[in-house]
């Protein structure tokens, strides 16, 4: 199905193109998405254009300039920033690092019955454990298929980044000890256990502030840009694409 915007098509090659950029989903998902994404873009070069700014060879700096214009986003106040400081007190702390250990039972992401088998394992390795603690370096070199086995499970201290959000999002939060339950991950179930933590400390709110102040004007300015999308995508003529419109906020 062709996709149109106030009768302008978009060229299939582009739609092509776009879907190698979107990360994730089925084929018909990408092609979904990147449809959505160059019909916003085209949305915004006509308004550009009915504006008098020439997009000619130079879309992408058009598109700011109209932003600038027709978008206006109020610098964030003090109080704004303190309020933001005092809700999220867990953000605003100095880097966090654990010394861990892990078993990784390895199950492919797209495989339902090996991951059912793993998991199982898991559970299995992590009762063994609980039992006896002092297995925790016997089982990680007989089932861990991380190159950590051969230490143990060791991995020494990881910290933001350094490992897959699945596991930090849960180890960076733990504290000493064996989890309780195996942690998920892309790659198979995790059995772990914390032996150290450091970092955590609280930052003064006058050594953060501006960097709060610059998260709340960029969270402000893309609200305020969805808005103005969706104020653009009410009064067009769209074809084979689906927008968020005004009246209509069920389209991503």
């Amino acid at each position: 199905m062709l996709a149109m915007v106030n009768r302008v098509m978009l060229p299939e090659h582009h739609i092509n193109a776009e879907s190698g950029e979107v990360d994730a989903g089925s084929i018909d998902d990408k092609r979904a998405e990147a449809t959505r994404r160059l019909a916003v873009k085209e949305l915004l070069r006509q308004r550009a254009e009915a504006l008098g700014i020439s997009t000619a060879d130079r879309l992408d700096a058009s598109i700011d300039e109209l932003l600038a214009a027709e978008v206006d986003v109020p610098e964030a106040t003090d109080d704004a920033c303190r309020r933001y400081y005092e809700a999220n007190p867990e953000r605003f702390v100095t880097p966090i690092s654990v010394n861990m250990v892990h078993i990784l039972i390895a199950a492919p992401p797209d495989d339902p019955e090996a991951r059912v088998t793993a998991r199982e394992q898991a559970d299995d390795v992590l009762a063994q454990i609980t039992a006896d603690p002092k297995r925790f370096a016997e089982l990680a070199r007989r089932y861990s298929r991380c190159p950590s086995a051969e230490s143990g499970g060791a991995l020494s201290w990881v910290g933001r980044g350094q490992t897959v959000p699945e596991l930090e999002n849960v180890v960076l939060r733990q504290d000493t000890g064996l989890a309780r339950k195996p942690i998920e991950t892309r790659y198979g179930y995790h059995v772990v256990r914390v032996d150290d933590r450091q970092g955590g400390e609280p930052l003064a709110y006058d050594d953060v502030s501006g960097m709060i102040a610059d998260y709340l004007r960029e969270r402000s300015w893309r609200r305020a840009v969805s808005q103005y999308v969706r104020v653009l995508a009410s009064d067009a003529d769209l074809q084979g694409v689906e927008l968020e419109t005004a009246e209509n906020p069920l389209m991503q």
